[in-house]
């Protein structure tokens, strides 16, 4: 956990990446236990708990953030801001106590914009895909 809060601004309680499985160069692997006691599932669905599709966005998000600051990605004085997103596929429903294996894989990068595709799978099947474009922009003074 350290290292990831070494490499990414995201702190508890939105913090979706609990550790870095592997680490390639143009991909990384993590992991996120999805808690019962996650506070968004007092009220989304309460009789049926279901991880709210923008939260699995995000936890995807933050491993391409990760994969970028891991890449070498220059971030003294500046912060990745997701800046597009494209084909999201919700495919299939996580639950409280489900785990999140996220893959992240470094397409291209222009300027600085780094263009991603991400997929997270719980207990081998595939429950969200989605490309996405993070900016490294200046940190606001």
């Amino acid at each position: 956990m350290d290292e990831i809060l070494a490499l990414i601004p995201h702190r508890p309680p939105f913090l979706f990446v609990d550790e870095i499985v592997k680490f390639t160069g143009d991909q990384i692997i993590t992991r996120r236990k999805v808690s019962p006691d996650e506070p968004c599932f007092k009220g989304h669905y309460p009789d049926y708990p279901i991880m709210p599709g923008v939260l699995i966005c995000e936890a995807v998000f933050q491993s391409g953030a990760l994969l970028m600051a891991k890449r070498g990605t220059d971030s003294t004085g500046k912060v990745p801001v997701l800046s597009r997103v494209q084909g999201i596929k919700l495919k299939q429903a996580v639950y409280p106590g489900d785990v999140l294996d996220m893959t992240v894989d470094y397409k291209e990068h222009v300027g600085p914009a780094f263009y991603l595709k991400g997929k997270v799978q719980v207990a081998g099947k595939t429950a969200l895909t989605v490309d996405f474009t993070v900016t490294v922009m200046e940190r606001a003074q």
